[in-house]
């Protein structure tokens, strides 16, 4: 496995993002992943290699980077709760997948992301606005887009803890995507805690099945529509 700390453009400013990716050239189907409101962590850069050793190019963006972690949290708090699509967060997420899908080592038509508590709500807008998603995995986002622009979607796996300040959001979800039609498998973990995936909660025996069980059901599905 190789992995690297890089930059990358957006707009006028330099964001950081932690880069895994299998031994050899590739080209290999990759992955952007968002992290939660703590930002780039040691534990989202052990999710990048977890994907990494299952053959994926992943990279974990820091959408804090040079920037004033509290004031960008409120802007995408505010953002997110307004259905906005086009915010700053959403764009830097096009850019990060600009400079991935253009490696040598990453196949450019097999490109797909996930998220984690705010990044699993901006995962899901993101999808609306990009088409060059092939399949995305939410994680206990707590705000959805529009109804109408889930139409543009492509298909999505999430997973959400119960009882959770986030699992209305992801059974209002589940009903969405059935309304248009978009492929979707949506699992609810009654007894797993917010942030079940999270390495730091791996004491609490129901998060761990909780994150074992759906980093499975994720996998299955992102090679299931062809990623």
């Amino acid at each position: 496995m190789l992995t690297e700390t890089i930059t990358f453009p957006s707009g006028s400013a330099q964001l950081q993002a932690y880069v895994a990716r299998p031994d050899g050239s590739g080209p290999f189907p990759a992955l952007v992943l968002i992290h939660e409101v703590y930002g780039l962590n040691e534990d989202m850069q052990r999710v990048a290699r977890l994907y990494a050793e299952q053959g994926y190019a992943a990279m974990a963006v820091n959408l804090y980077y040079g920037r004033n972690q509290l004031l960008c949290m409120m802007r995408y708090f505010v953002s997110m709760f307004a259905n906005a699509l086009k915010h700053s967060g959403i764009l830097d997420l096009h850019a990060a997948l600009d400079w991935l899908a253009a490696q040598p080592y990453v196949d450019g038509q097999r490109l797909g992301a996930a998220g984690f508590c705010m990044g699993g709500a901006f995962v899901v807008a993101w999808a609306c606005t990009d088409k060059r998603l092939r399949v995305i995995a939410p994680y206990y986002g707590a705000a959805n887009p529009p109804a109408e622009a889930l139409a543009r979607s492509c298909p999505v796996v999430g997973s959400w803890p119960d009882p959770d300040f986030s699992t209305r959001a992801g059974k209002q979800l589940d009903a969405m995507l059935d309304i248009y039609n978009i492929k979707h498998e949506i699992k609810i973990y009654p007894g797993a805690t917010h942030s079940f995936f999270n390495g730091r909660l791996a004491e609490n025996p129901t998060n761990t099945a909780a994150a074992e069980d759906s980093l499975q059901r994720t996998l299955a599905f992102f090679k299931a529509h062809g990623l």
